[in-house]
C-alpha cells in the first residue's frame, strides 16, 4: 500500500467539493479546499475593493492575505480562515460566486495560491478540487479525477445547496452566473480548466451523490493498494 494524491477538478456545480470531503474522510486522507483559497482571496478583493486592473494594487493585495485551514471539532471539518477570520460561510456568498473566477484568473492570484496549495500537499494523502489540480498543481497526481454536469443540473444543485443555508437566489441568476464561470474558466489565459489526457471523466448529471463518492473511492482504493 502507498500513499497518493486525489485531483478532482471540473465544472463548477458540479459536485467536487462535497464528493473530495467525503473522499476524503472515507479514505482518512486530507482535503484541501483549492476553491475556498479563492474565493477567500475574492472577498479581500471586494472588502479592500481592489482594481482587479491594477498590478500594484494586486501585489500589495496578495502580500496582505493570510488563508489557512482549521479543522472544526464540532462538525470535523476543515473551515477556511481569511487573516485569522473564519470566512468560511461567507466566502459562499452569490456576491463572491459572481467574482471569483475574474479574480481567480488573474495571474498573480494564482501563482500565489497554487505555491500554497503545493506546500500543503507535499506530504501526499490529499484529496484537493479545483479547476487546475490535475494539470498545474498536481501534475504528478495518481488519481486525477474530470467532474461535469448538465448546466441546468447544476444550478438546481446550487440553488438547493444556497437554500439549505437561508440565502434565496434565482434559479436563472444563478444559471447564469455558471455558464459565465464556465466561460471564463475555460478561456483564461493562466491554468484554465481542461481535462487532461490521463483523466478518469465522470459525468454526474444523473449520479446520486452517493454513486460519485463511491466511484471515486473504488478507483482511489485500487491505486492505494498497488
Amino acid at each position: 500500500m502507498h500513499d497518493i494524491i486525489i485531483a478532482l477538478d471540473g465544472y463548477s456545480g458540479c459536485g467536487k467539493s462535497s464528493t473530495a470531503k467525503e473522499v476524503a474522510k472515507a479514505l482518512g486522507y486530507t482535503y484541501l479546499d483549492s476553491g475556498a483559497m479563492y474565493r477567500a482571496a475574492t472577498l479581500y478583493f471586494i472588502r479592500n475593493q481592489i482594481d482587479v486592473q491594477n498590478t500594484q494594487a494586486i501585489d500589495r493585495a496578495l502580500n496582505n492575505i493570510d488563508i489557512h485551514f482549521y479543522r472544526n471539532k464540532e462538525t470535523l471539518r476543515n473551515e477556511t480562515y481569511l487573516n485569522g477570520e473564519n470566512v468560511e460561510e461567507e466566502i459562499r456568498k452569490m456576491e463572491v460566486s459572481e467574482h471569483v473566477s475574474a479574480v481567480s484568473a488573474i495571474p498573480e492570484v494564482r501563482r500565489k495560491m497554487v505555491k500554497q496549495q503545493r506546500t500543503l500537499g507535499a506530504g501526499r494523502r490529499v484529496v484537493m478540487d479545483g479547476r487546475d489540480i490535475g494539470s498545474h498543481v498536481f501534475p504528478e497526481a495518481e488519481l486525477k479525477i474530470f467532474m461535469k454536469a448538465d448546466l441546468a443540473v447544476r444550478a438546481q444543485r446550487r440553488k438547493k445547496e444556497l437554500e439549505e443555508k437561508g440565502v434565496e437566489v434565482k434559479l436563472e441568476e444563478i444559471e447564469r452566473n455558471l455558464a459565465e464561470r464556465d466561460r471564463i474558466d475555460t478561456s483564461r489565459a493562466q491554468s484554465p480548466l481542461v481535462k487532461v489526457e490521463d483523466a478518469i471523466e465522470i459525468d454526474t448529471t444523473n449520479l446520486s451523490f452517493s454513486e460519485q463518492v463511491n466511484k471515486i473511492i473504488k478507483l482511489a482504493k485500487e491505486l492505494i493498494r498497488k
